[in-house]
């Protein structure tokens, strides 16, 4: 009678694996946190501008050198700003996925698993 039982094994397995994703939930919601807490700089104009933000690629800063203040060069701070806050939000970007990939490797998955963010 109890032959039928023998497929119990599989239910180990199972509760495992929950405890598993339970463990990757708890951890990526501690990074959700954290992410609010790492800051990138990403700069344009040889680091005559500069911006901050959040791993989360919220901006929190800028510093821009008071030297490319002239009337006649506006479109280019304009450019140089712009491109100092795409380049803060791309390290983010890179920042967000590798503080990701240390989550799935330390579950045992691929680092260059996309996690859902």
């Amino acid at each position: 009678m109890l032959k039928g039982l023998g497929g119990l094994g599989g239910l180990g397995d199972m509760a495992k694996m929950m405890k598993a994703a339970q463990e990757m939930q708890a951890k990526m919601a501690q990074l959700q946190d954290e992410m609010h807490n790492i800051l990138v700089t990403g700069e344009s104009g040889a680091g005559l501008v500069k911006a901050t933000a959040t791993a989360k690629g919220e901006l929190k800063a800028l510093d821009i050198d008071p030297s490319i203040f002239v009337a006649s060069e506006k479109e280019v701070v304009e450019d140089l700003i712009l491109a100092a806050i795409k380049d803060a939000q791309g390290k983010a970007s890179d920042r967000a996925q590798a503080e990701m990939g240390k989550i799935a490797e330390s579950m045992g998955l691929p680092a260059d698993m996309k996690l859902p963010f």
